[in-house]
């Protein structure tokens, strides 16, 4: 299994990513694992390629520019390193220039934090409430992201660690940076695709890593025909 840094495709002949975040090659144990599990990885794949290779006309306004940023973004909260620089290069190929990928991976380490966070309507759930650091693009970042990446970065961190906090007040903020409705919903299934990847490529690393043992094979066994 080969661990090399996958390029970044984003051609109409699209590798499977989680094979190439993990490492998996044609005939390798994992691979015979997930094909065992076909409908799974198809409908991860095609998640994938709807998202970042979908097809004309799109929904929506959001930039594959922006994409990949927000995906950039979640994997290295998600402290995926493989994962940020998977979309980091990505976006530096789409003539983003260096200075986006950056500013990202400067907000991340701005906004790294551990959660989740926040807090439950008043009720029995109220116990579990933990408050955790807020988190907006730092100025120095918000020249080069500008104000709707930039919040659309602090939504992205608002859905990874303080899921409870979402508000109307959240919404309206990105509505207000230049968010459709639209668009907060394409937000939304980037943030939520990116947890899902992630823990997939990392069961899968896992599994790499601790190989079932082997089965021995059982040798039939043939009573003695009785007198």
């Amino acid at each position: 299994m080969s661990q090399a840094n996958p390029s970044p495709p984003l051609s109409h002949t699209l590798p499977d990513v989680i094979d190439l975040l993990v490492g998996i090659e044609p005939g390798d144990p994992l691979d015979s694992i997930r094909r065992h599990r076909l409908e799974a990885r198809t409908h991860a794949q095609e998640s994938y390629r709807a998202l970042f290779a979908p097809t004309a006309p799109a929904p929506g306004t959001v930039t594959l520019a922006e994409r990949l940023a927000v995906a950039a973004f979640v994997a290295g909260l998600h402290q995926q390193a493989g994962a940020a620089a998977f979309y980091a290069a990505a976006l530096v190929a789409q003539d983003a220039g260096a200075g986006l990928a950056q500013a990202i991976a400067a907000e991340v380490s701005r906004g790294a934090a551990q959660g989740p966070y926040g807090h439950y309507p008043a009720g029995p759930l109220s116990r579990e409430n933990t408050d955790g650091p807020a988190y907006a693009v730092g100025e120095a970042q918000r020249t080069v992201l500008g104000a709707r990446l930039s919040a659309g970065l602090a939504h992205a961190h608002l859905l990874t660690f303080h899921p409870r906090d979402a508000s109307p007040e959240a919404l309206q903020a990105l509505l207000d940076a230049g968010w459709s409705a639209t668009d907060i919903v394409i937000l939304s299934q980037l943030v939520a695709f990116l947890s899902f990847q992630i823990r997939v490529v990392v069961g899968l690393r896992v599994l790499a890593a601790h190989p079932a043992p082997a089965t021995p094979s059982s040798t039939p066994h043939t009573a003695e025909a009785q007198p």
